[in-house]
């Protein structure tokens, strides 16, 4: 795997994005990696699946702009988002318990990857942001409908209308992270110490938990939502907004 590094460790299975030169941005490459990554770890006795991102400055930056910007059509974006959406599908069901350790910037579709893990554990002083407003587009991914499942309604469409970035402390305060760790230090060692009490459970109590959690959603609906999610934010792309406020971002 290039785009992502596996690695197992005390009972983690530790996924961390792997393309630090661009911020840790989702290419079609990364899609499959992180596609073929979730099947191997099912099959494992790890405990819990943390993901993270390479390098001290972001978590993940969304989508490879420079990538995706020959995607012109909806035909074409639907196709692209439907792959990363399956993805996070299948890591919103995820059997294990999941984390997203936010060591940096988490912007756009990074935001949809950490709203689909179950806990989010932060570096003090990151900022986040479900940005794809300013680009003439909704979240794509299925973030958004997993977003409303994470925080209170109001906090959760404050962050996708505004398109603003969040201070990891004002996410915190509304609940979206739920462990903010200190500056310095190991980050990586910290957050297994944070996980302790997880990974001195056994793997079918944790697995039974998840599970618990997920028989009180509606998961049909919520499936179901995050395919009109992302057929909305196709339509969108096709936008002379969009495509224009890509062509200013890649001209910076």
């Amino acid at each position: 795997m290039k785009t992502i590094r596996w690695e197992r460790q005390g009972g983690i299975s530790w996924v961390t994005l792997n393309r630090p030169q661009v911020r840790n941005a989702v290419n079609f490459e990364m899609m499959d990696e992180l596609n073929a990554a979730l099947s191997e770890i099912e099959k494992t006795e790890d405990k819990l699946l943390v993901i993270t991102g390479a390098g001290g400055q972001a978590f993940c930056s969304g989508g490879d702009l420079s990538s995706f910007h020959s995607l012109h059509t909806e035909e074409e974006a639907l196709s692209m988002l439907s792959k990363m959406g399956q993805v996070l599908k299948r890591l919103f069901l995820f059997k294990k318990p999941t984390v997203a350790l936010l060591n940096g910037a988490a912007v756009g579709g990074g935001c949809e990857i950490a709203a689909a893990c179950d806990l989010r554990i932060a570096k003090k002083n990151i900022k986040f942001g479900f940005v794809q407003g300013k680009l003439g587009i909704t979240t794509g991914w299925g973030g958004g409908t997993m977003l409303f499942e994470r925080v209170p309604s109001s906090v959760a469409i404050d962050y996708l209308c505004s398109s603003q970035l969040i201070t990891g402390e004002k996410g915190y305060e509304d609940g979206f992270i739920h462990l903010l760790l200190d500056e310095e230090g190991d980050l990586k060692e910290a957050c297994e110490k944070a996980l302790e009490p997880f990974i001195s459970k056994s793997l079918g109590v944790l697995e039974a938990y998840k599970q618990m959690w997920l028989r009180r959603l509606d998961t049909d609906k919520i499936l179901r939502n995050i395919d009109d999610e992302i057929r909305t934010c196709a339509k969108l792309w096709e936008s002379d907004e969009h495509h224009e406020a890509v062509r200013n971002f890649l001209n910076k």
